[in-house]
């Protein structure tokens, strides 16, 4: 992986600009000494580390327009970081860039029943928003296994999911609006509490654009009425492949889960060490499968889906009895990481996204590629939506270790588009996935949306570096622009 090299001009003002970012954000608002900065040199991707420029940490939606406007009439760049959880870099600092975190963006705004939708700053946390709900028997949908420490504002910036997005759908699904601070400073508002806005849909362009945009500032997400039964069922089987041909079953037979997750056995077993939630240890693959909704119905779908399962030649089976022990099911698969985390020195987390159907080929050859690697996987699964999360074992003390994780993991994703899947399901690209985007998108289609960051960003300075494997001059790609929150193409006729 290479990034540009860095501005030694710019770094050589690190004074001049760390004065003028204090006479925005005074106080303790901006960390400039050298040990202070290494805190932000990585995010969840910690095998890349480069301390920033400087950190600013702004407190208001003023702020922020400042810090921008400031960043831009001095041509420095700028990553906007949430919590640092993010898998594939998209927070990596640039040695002539600043960070511009949203940590004192932490607050809640409003809480609207009557419209279902909860208005917050985007440093509250994933599972901040429904413990602020719940107690109106309402939660927030999309849950990432990091959804204790994730942020709102970055799961916006990397459309994440979560074991219940099958039925409920990603991020992208579950949004409704955004404040958005663009790189000349203006603030903009896309979206509402409405379901559907009636012009371009500029918020699903921002949601997914890993920080390359804009700024998001705040963000509204709908709430859901808690189902009124949830059932989950732990269903082991004697290989991955008839897990996998089970859940193409169970969605061809029109069943739509709440959550259906998917783990090997070293992940099973990683995860019943870690979190000793019951899992059965004589299988080579387990399926979770939660059914949501009426009693009645969910009676009837638990009836469905152990007889498919058992069609298939599952050797266990077992049907949580209460809501104790549906949590206890999902603990396990929640604890999924930390647990791998405890039987390998490092270990490196892919995420592609393949097609339902293809999932039994897909282990089989991930199986190979483990072995021409030589290098041990723990597989987790959204098995339900077809994303993968292969965990690939590694130790980075020994050397070139690292090398061939990056290697096996760059077969995966390669098998993943070669089946017919995609680079990321959530994680986003950020520079870990960059220079694979010539295996799914030809020059044209990069080129395009390459001018859709022009719109927004002409100077390319918002998170530079990531995304795509060569950022072109705006220029050479033809005009667009935004103004208020509304895309303008100036070369092209109107009719």
């Amino acid at each position: 992986m290479h990034m540009p090299p860095p501005d030694e001009a710019l770094i050589a003002r690190r004074d001049e600009i760390v004065a003028g970012l204090r006479a925005i954000v005074p106080g303790e608002g901006v960390i400039s000494t050298e040990a202070e900065r290494r805190a932000y040199e990585s995010d969840g991707l910690t095998a890349y580390r480069q301390p920033p420029l400087a950190v600013v940490l702004p407190s208001t939606v003023e702020e922020v327009s400042r810090v921008l406007r400031y960043c831009r009439a001095q041509g420095v760049k700028v990553v906007p970081r949430g919590a640092g959880t993010s898998l594939s870099g998209g927070a990596l600092p640039l040695a002539d860039g600043i960070i511009l975190g949203l940590g004192k963006f932490n607050r809640i705004l409003e809480i609207d029943f009557a419209n279902r939708c909860v208005v917050a700053q985007p440093g509250v946390t994933n599972l901040g928003i429904t413990l602020a709900v719940q107690h109106a028997g309402f939660f927030y949908a999309p849950d990432p296994s990091s959804q204790i420490a994730c942020t709102i504002g970055g799961n916006v910036a990397e459309n994440s999911g979560g074991v219940h997005c099958l039925k409920y759908g990603v991020t992208t699904n579950n949004l409704l609006g955004l404040e958005v601070v663009l790189m000349d400073g203006e603030v903009v508002r896309l979206g509402g509490k409405h379901l559907d806005a009636g012009t371009l849909d500029l918020m699903g362009v921002m949601t997914g654009s890993e920080g390359l945009l804009g700024i998001v500032t705040e963000v509204t997400v709908r709430i859901l009425p808690r189902p009124s039964t949830a059932r989950a069922l732990l269903i082991g089987f004697p290989s991955s492949e008839t897990a996998g041909d089970t859940v193409a079953d169970i969605i061809g037979s029109g069943i739509i889960p709440g959550g259906m997750e998917m783990m090997d056995r070293p992940a099973i077993h990683a995860a019943e060490d870690f979190v000793h939630a019951g899992y059965p240890l004589d299988v080579e693959a387990l399926l979770i499968v939660e059914l949501d909704g009426p009693e009645a119905e969910v009676d009837h779908l638990v009836e469905r889906v152990e007889t498919i399962a058992n069609r298939h030649g599952a050797v266990s089976c077992r049907i949580s009895q209460n809501e104790e022990e549906r949590l206890v099911f999902w603990a396990g698969r929640k604890a999924a990481f930390p647990a791998v985390g405890r039987i390998s020195p490092d270990y490196y987390c892919m995420d592609g996204t393949i097609p339902r159907g293809r999932l039994t080929e897909v282990l089989t050859r991930m199986a190979a590629l483990s072995e021409i690697h030589g290098l041990r996987v723990a597989n987790v699964f959204h098995a339900g939506d077809g994303n993968l999360h292969p965990l690939i074992l590694y130790d980075a003390n020994q050397p070139g270790e690292l090398d061939r994780a990056e290697a096996m993991g760059s077969d995966i994703l390669r098998l993943c588009v070669e089946v017919g899947g995609v680079l990321t399901g959530e994680h986003g690209v950020g520079v870990e996935k960059r220079d694979l985007m010539g295996t799914m998108f030809n020059q044209m289609d990069l080129d395009q949306q390459m001018r859709l960051k022009c719109a927004f960003d002409p100077e390319g300075l918002l998170n530079p570096g990531k995304v795509f494997p060569e950022l072109r001059r705006c220029a050479e790609l033809g005009k667009m622009h935004v103004h208020r929150g509304e895309l303008a193409f100036p070369d092209i006729p109107r009719f």
